[in-house]
């Protein structure tokens, strides 16, 4: 396999003629190459200033002081390469899209929130706009904005005995959220009887969905619904489960699912945070 012979290029920036070896590359696809990192700056100025405006106007007395920031630096590089969630954000920054990683840790005995903004070339973390630690769960609540990409919780989601169910256990919660799923279904969907049918489709449902969907009830519980499209020899249809996490564990059991061709159906359990486990592969800085 052959290297690609390194074109003649310039400075996004200032023009100026750039060397292979000099080359800082944050996005090759629109040029976004730079001579150095003073280039480099210039280019991301603006959006650089509106993300630290926002992060001291928004930034409490009481959080963790600026001259302490050195001592969690070492945070930065284990959110890029294991984030707790990532948001994309394009609406922030005008034709600007950014990704807010968020993850939790512990230095001397501490525990922190670390929050980078950065740009994602493919799905590589390729600039940081801002970083910061912080103990304020408001400001990083701030951060939390757009769509929701990746979510360790979710990802690491385990169901315990998907082949059963706490419906067929009798379980209270299950079959209350089960009769009112029946009051709203349509007389032309899926009998009740036929469900028998379709638990084939539950497994494949809960390891490959279209959409996850995450949400707390009135009592408190937390609710993760997978959904996911078939389209097989007997017709379309659409097949979803209900599942309850576990606060002790973790862990998440079914409660029942069911099959449906009734697209309003399906939308009511388009409840709470959609949630997506594929998180992009992180780079190492």
């Amino acid at each position: 396999m052959t290297q690609r012979r390194w074109l003649a290029t310039k400075c996004f920036q200032c023009g100026k003629e750039v060397e292979e070896k000099d080359a800082i590359i944050i996005d090759e696809e629109k040029d976004h190459i730079f001579c150095s990192e003073d280039c480099l700056y210039q280019h991301f100025s603006k959006e650089i200033t509106a993300m630290e405006k926002e992060f001291q106007d928004n930034r409490q007395p009481s959080d963790i002081q600026q001259t302490e920031f050195g001592k969690f630096e070492g945070c930065l590089e284990e959110l890029l390469e294991a984030p707790d969630e990532i948001w994309e954000d394009s609406d922030t920054l005008p034709d600007t899209v950014v990704y807010n990683y968020i993850g939790q840790f512990v230095i001397d005995e501490q525990s922190v929130y670390y929050v980078a903004v950065v740009h994602l070339t493919g799905d590589m973390p390729t600039f940081v706009f801002l970083h910061f630690p912080t103990n304020d769960s408001k400001l990083v609540e701030r951060f939390r904005r757009g769509r929701l990409i990746f979510d360790k919780s979710q990802a690491e989601i385990e169901i315990e005995g998907a082949e059963e169910d706490a419906l067929s256990d009798g379980d209270e919660l299950a079959q209350g959220l089960f009769k009112a799923m029946l009051a709203l279904r349509s007389p032309a969907d899926f009998p009740e009887e036929e469900f028998g049918e379709f638990l084939r489709y539950r497994q494949e449902t809960i390891e490959d969905a279209d959409e996850m969907w995450r949400s707390t009830d009135l009592q408190g519980n937390t609710l993760v619904t997978f959904i996911k499209e078939f389209a097989v020899d007997e017709g379309d249809f659409t097949y979803v489960v209900i599942t309850i996490q576990d606060v002790v564990s973790g862990s998440h059991f079914v409660l029942f699912s069911f099959p449906t061709k009734d697209a309003n159906l399906v939308d009511r359990y388009r409840q709470g945070q959609s949630l997506d486990t594929q998180a992009p592969k992180q780079a190492s800085h």
